[in-house]
């Protein structure tokens, strides 16, 4: 082979590193960088402290609006999961006396028939005592349909059907039955709350034990994303109260996936969820509320 075929393959190897290096460069998009974020921490927790520091750097490089509220999404995620305290049975005292606080009434999973399971009624059994104690604060009741042989049924639409057949006025009342995943429950309630009842301000979240921390997470999170920057959010979790529940558990991956969801990242998200939990069935990707990317992609 000639000196001058030589030299021109070797130009060609070198201009294809070269493109491989550009596009692995175009490759790390805020996207990306989130679904590592979350995904590093989810993994190894406390452990992937350094590598969470050296990817919030990458990402307020590339976007620093984004990057400093993934960098409070990350401080809340910590705190949420080793500090809060959780109040069984009823919220605790010293919450607003009027209509700025809302209470954020979790749902679960119904029977096939469209029923209620009894950990679903366990957690209104504690949002009617709540609700009672703060009469003058609004109720969301947060689900969709996930009864597997009743289209017709939503898991916010019997919570509030019990809430009223038990007393509660039906004006203080709000459904949001559109959500399928914990973190829809959050962008589909916070988005009703910001439109059409702008009062609020707090939020209280009631559910199971094991399910708070992750609606704490989640609901800071998209309050945070939606806010114009971190600390001038319109909307914050100030409280909660439980029902203790005899098993159940919801793992920091599973949070990984759902903040994952918040970001945009449907797909991902989707696999995390069904890698490690036995789930209802999804809606189809392109049906979700978080399909609108709050990260750009």
């Amino acid at each position: 082979m000639s000196t001058g075929k030589i030299i021109v393959i070797l130009l060609l190897c070198i201009c294809t590193l070269s493109f491989g290096e550009a596009c692995a460069e175009e490759a790390r998009t805020v996207r990306t960088i989130v679904k590592e974020l979350a995904m590093y921490y989810g993994t190894y927790g406390e452990e992937a402290d350094q590598k969470v520091i050296e990817l919030l750097s990458e990402l307020k490089a590339l976007s620093p609006e984004t990057g400093e509220k993934w960098e409070a999404i990350m401080n809340l995620w910590k705190s949420a999961e080793y500090e809060p305290e959780i109040y069984e049975g009823v919220l605790p005292e010293g919450l607003p006396e009027t209509d700025e606080l809302c209470l954020v009434v979790l749902g679960f999973q119904l029977n096939p028939d469209g029923s209620m399971r009894d950990e679903l009624v366990e957690r209104l059994k504690v949002a009617l005592a709540s609700a009672r104690k703060y009469p003058e604060a609004l109720v969301i009741c947060t689900g969709g349909g996930t009864a597997s042989g009743n289209k017709e049924a939503t898991e916010a639409g019997r919570m509030a059907e019990w809430l009223i057949q038990n007393g509660l006025e039906p004006q203080r009342v709000i459904v949001e039955d559109r959500s399928m995943t914990t973190a829809q429950n959050a962008v589909y309630s916070l988005r009703i709350l910001s439109e059409q009842y702008p009062q609020v301000k707090q939020l209280a979240i009631i559910s199971s034990d094991y399910h708070i921390a992750t609606g704490i997470i989640l609901f800071g999170a998209e309050a945070i994303l939606t806010a114009k920057k971190p600390g001038e959010e319109t909307i914050s979790v100030v409280s909660n109260a439980a029902w203790r529940a005899p098993s159940g558990t919801l793992s920091r991956m599973f949070q990984a996936g759902a903040l994952i969801e918040l970001s945009g990242d449907i797909e991902t998200a989707y696999d995390v969820y069904y890698e490690n939990y036995d789930i209802h069935e999804l809606p189809e990707l392109t049906t979700t509320a978080a399909e609108t990317d709050k990260s750009n992609p």
